[in-house]
């Protein structure tokens, strides 16, 4: 079993910048793919951003598209996300997510995180 452990959320006012990291426990056998999905309250979880197993390619939500970079270290079984430009609309909790795929592809995660928050005010 993997486990996820997602840090650096917090409270920014919008415009500022946040780095989330997630570190898994072990590393992944096999090709996985990782990423960040959110949940505003009361909204249905999103995804944001995934990236593959060789960090060859990333997937982006339209939502953060040229604000959002994500990254990972493989080394350091960590995967990161750098949130820029914030907005009052990217307050959720985020959560970091595996699963196994060739590509940055991430419809079937098998692993989360338990999130971290978000929170960017006016």
């Amino acid at each position: 079993q993997v486990q996820l452990v997602e840090s650096g959320g917090g409270l920014v006012q919008a415009g500022a910048s946040l780095r989330l990291s997630c570190v898994a426990s072990r590393r992944f056998f096999g090709k996985y793919a990782m990423g960040w999905f959110r949940q505003a309250p009361g909204k249905e979880r999103e995804f944001v951003a995934s990236i593959s197993w060789s960090a060859g390619s990333t997937e982006y939500a339209d939502s953060v598209k040229g604000r959002f970079t994500i990254s990972r270290d493989n080394a350091k079984n960590t995967v990161y996300l750098l949130m820029n430009s914030l907005k009052p609309e990217d307050t959720a909790v985020y959560y970091c997510a595996a699963g196994p795929s060739l590509t940055a592809g991430l419809t079937s995660p098998n692993y989360w995180g338990q999130g971290t928050q978000v929170t960017v005010s006016s």
